[in-house]
């Protein structure tokens, strides 16, 4: 059946294609197609790195509208140089949220690590970085996320390797820290392109076979330390009221020394005085000591009755005997 048979028996007669028509079509075609492949879009967060025959091409694309040669000439990577990423080790977070929740899987083989005391701890943290290099980060290194996380889990084994495990578990930013500051030594020396921001020890725990034994042990530690403080309160209260006291009495005793020495002296000076006036006029310094010495003595006597020893026959005129009482 020729063409004109199929035409007289469907009654379809379809038009004729032009050339004209085809070549608009394609050129129509190659030019959406030069255009899709000659621009694109560099998101805010993002720097565009663009290689020409499989070298690198500067500057870096800065975010917005941008142009190429078509592929395969130029290809176009994009990379996150201003977002905050972060690599978990020890857990996965599934959802995050206020109830977040986390992957249900094994991950000891990342978190299970021998202490310097030849303990075993489970430790699990989490790396917060930027890339600071794209062109590093993309070429310097191979697959530079998993190598990243391979450095993470060297430097921290080194870490938690040199402490007991109760200095991990107590400093945990402290050592936090120091991971921090290797790490980013490490992924300098390799040229990753990436900024350590921080490093964060979520929970370092013992597992949990030797829980419940480590726990106890972790008491008695505690009850160890309570009990110290405890005696060395009451030694910081006991002690210094006694040395207070001590230091006092010994204050008291050496004032009542003096006071007993500086008395005896001046009671031997005058004696010596006295002694000398005696020498001088014996009559005159008896009589004087006589009449000190009463004019001491009379004064505390209330009423006094003054009678001549040869004195005899007195009337009564007063009550002696009552006196005398």
């Amino acid at each position: 059946m020729d063409r004109r048979d199929f035409q007289a028996m469907t009654g379809f007669n379809p038009p004729k294609i032009q050339p004209r028509v085809v070549v608009g079509v394609v050129v129509a075609l190659l030019v959406v197609w030069l255009g899709l492949s000659t621009v694109f879009q560099v998101d805010p967060e993002e720097a565009g790195v663009v290689l020409r025959f499989g070298r690198f091409q500067e500057p870096l694309r800065k975010p917005g509208l941008n142009f190429k040669l078509p592929a395969p000439i130029d290809r176009v990577f994009k990379v996150p140089v201003q977002s905050l990423e972060k690599e978990e080790f020890g857990f996965l977070t599934d959802q995050p949220g206020v109830r977040t929740r986390y992957v249900q899987r094994d991950f000891l083989g990342e978190s299970l690590m021998l202490t310097g005391d030849l303990n075993v701890a489970v430790v699990d943290w989490t790396t917060q970085y930027r890339i600071r290099d794209p062109y590093m980060f993309l070429f310097k290194v191979r697959n530079p996320t998993e190598t990243f996380r391979d450095m993470n889990e060297a430097v921290m084994r080194q870490v938690v390797g040199d402490r007991s495990i109760n200095e991990v578990i107590r400093n945990r930013q402290e050592y936090a820290t120091e991971v921090e500051v290797q790490l980013q030594k490490l992924c300098d020396q390799y040229e990753t392109g990436i900024k350590v921001v921080q490093v964060i020890l979520q929970d370092v725990n013992p597992p949990d076979p030797v829980k419940p034994a480590f726990n106890e042990v972790d008491q008695a530690k505690q009850e160890r330390e309570r009990t110290i403080n405890e005696a060395l309160a009451e030694f910081n209260r006991v002690v210094p009221r006694a040395r207070g006291e001590a230091l006092q009495t010994i204050q008291q005793a050496e004032g009542y020394a003096t006071d007993r020495v500086n008395r005896a002296k001046g009671d031997a000076s005058l004696f010596k005085a006295l002694l000398a006036s005696y020498r001088r006029a014996p009559d005159v310094t008896r009589r004087r000591i006589y009449l000190e010495t009463m004019n001491v003595i009379y004064p505390k006597v209330q009423r006094k009755v003054i009678l001549d020893s040869k004195a005899k026959n007195i009337l009564p005129l007063l009550n002696l005997q009552q006196e005398v009482k």
